[in-house]
């Protein structure tokens, strides 16, 4: 069978990140790539200029649509940004029964521009969280989760991961790019309490736009080809490096461009 999955998540005009970021990198992994829009955004490498919501019996739709027809072997969430759109999205997901959940808790655009609304933070931690099999935060976004500083140490990032097990998320990737030094650290901790320190070079560029939604569309790739949560945080982390590598080269938009996401297969 094909492997599929989906993307929940909202669209980038400028291509870079969102449900187009996600669709490029199921595809690039050899995984069928299916899409359910959440919000419509105007933005480009230089940031968002404005945001329209789907309205949520809309994304109900799109979820029936999708799921009563495709085997859908895992589901990448990305950016909600309304309380109302997280409680359509969490009922969805109950609805059709999906455990091999991917969310990656989008706050803020790489160009600093805020896509979760303050009062929808409290809505993500209680309907969503839990039915993550892996969350992807990154440092800002784990620290605003647990109401804890931004963690500056290893040891802070391993005690956010942990408050994040407690919401019910069964395995965390607290992701390191917002850190400082010439390597980028990420931190897997699961539930059983089994932790892997990931360490990767930093790459010396402005294209980073999309990182986390590649990132966390790679783990959702490799859980729908059957990896465990574990092997699939390392490929697609592997991936990214590659990405962020091979798009330093790339000359699209003024402001954070894109990593490449076909670095396999363009000319570059």
């Amino acid at each position: 069978m094909t492997p599929i999955a989906v993307t929940i998540a909202g669209s980038d005009s400028g291509g870079g990140a969102g449900l187009q970021a996600d669709l490029k990198t199921f595809s690039a992994l050899g995984v069928y790539g299916a899409s359910v829009v959440t919000a419509l955004t105007a933005q480009n490498t230089r940031g968002v200029t404005g945001i329209h919501d789907v309205p949520p019996d809309f994304i109900a739709a799109q979820i029936d649509a999708v799921f009563s027809d495709l085997d859908v072997r895992a589901v990448k969430i990305g950016m909600l940004s309304q309380p109302a759109v997280i409680e359509a999205v969490a009922t969805g997901i109950e609805r059709w029964k999906q455990t091999n959940v991917v969310l990656d808790p989008v706050m803020v655009a790489t160009s600093g521009d805020r896509l979760l609304a303050p009062a929808a933070v409290a809505v993500l931690k209680r309907r969503l969280i839990p039915h993550a099999l892996v969350l992807t935060p990154n440092l800002p976004e784990a620290a605003a989760l647990t109401d804890m500083p931004l963690a500056a140490t290893e040891e802070a990032m391993r005690a956010q991961a942990k408050a994040l097990i407690a919401l019910g998320a069964r395995t965390i990737v607290i992701k390191g790019g917002h850190g400082q030094g010439e390597e980028s650290i990420d931190l897997i901790v699961d539930r059983s309490g089994s932790e892997t320190r990931l360490a990767f070079p930093r790459i010396a560029t402005k294209n980073t736009h999309g990182t986390g939604c590649t990132l966390a569309a790679g783990i959702a790739a490799g859980i729908a080809k059957g990896l465990r949560p574990q092997d699939a945080i390392m490929a697609a982390r592997r991936y990214l490096q590659e990405a962020l590598i091979a798009g330093a080269r790339l000359g699209i938009g003024t402001g954070h461009g894109p990593v490449h996401h076909f670095h396999a297969w363009w000319q570059t």
